[in-house]
């Protein structure tokens, strides 16, 4: 069964998205060219036939000569990170991943198990491969999976999610220290810092990137 039509994916945002995508008749991504001029943050290229995400770069202009640009690399499959330095203009071919909406489901063991939205079809996805996002992850909660070669890669959360405080301190009263934060543990298991006002049940938003508070969120 086809998944959906592949396209490039900007991992840091949700919303990014590649300079450039072209598709064959058949619905197939083509490799996009690239040059160190369109790198960002969360680009994902293909070093060595593997998919490498872009972690961070920064660029350094040189009295005489051509810029240098240094970038910092994710491979996605084997998760390590390399930093390698490019003159202005080298080239690169963007990785030929797909990406699909999947629900999250179950865990058996080392296994995470997905479904897909509009299939049904169910993905189950090695527990290295989900990593810290596990942290993140409730029963039902939507997902992308992320592809390459028809293996999946990479699980992404959406950047921003509701959770509730299911363990936190007491809130002191009387205490108005300015900035004052508590860890509290989440019904989703993650653990971060809230502002000490804040109570066991509450509801509230948090940067899953980040993994930090944001606001008061309503049942």
């Amino acid at each position: 069964m086809l998944r959906p039509l592949l396209s490039l994916y900007f991992f840091a945002s949700v919303s990014g998205f590649a300079p450039y995508t072209c598709f064959d008749r058949s619905g197939t991504a083509l490799g996009v060219a690239i040059d160190t001029s369109d790198i960002k943050n969360g680009l994902t290229v293909e070093l060595d036939g593997e998919p490498y995400k872009v972690l961070s770069f920064s660029i350094m202009k040189q009295a005489r000569g051509a810029a240098k640009t240094t970038i910092k690399f994710k491979n996605l499959i084997k998760g390590n990170t390399i930093e390698n330095t490019y003159r202005s203009g080298e080239k690169f071919e963007t990785a030929l991943i797909e990406k699909s909406a999947h629900q999250y489901t179950y865990e058996d063991g080392n296994a995470f198990f997905f479904m897909n939205s509009q299939t049904f079809e169910e993905v189950a996805v090695d527990s290295k491969v989900v990593g810290d996002v596990v942290d993140w992850l409730e029963e039902g909660m939507e997902v992308q999976l992320v592809f390459f070669n028809d293996g999946v890669i990479e699980v992404v959360v959406p950047q921003t999610g509701v959770y509730e405080i299911a363990e936190t301190e007491p809130n002191v009263k009387g205490n108005t220290a300015q900035g004052y934060t508590k860890p509290a543990t989440l019904s989703c298991g993650a653990t971060i810092n809230v502002p000490g006002y804040l109570e066991q049940g509450e509801m509230i938003k948090v940067d899953t990137d980040k993994r930090v508070f944001l606001e008061r969120a309503s049942k």
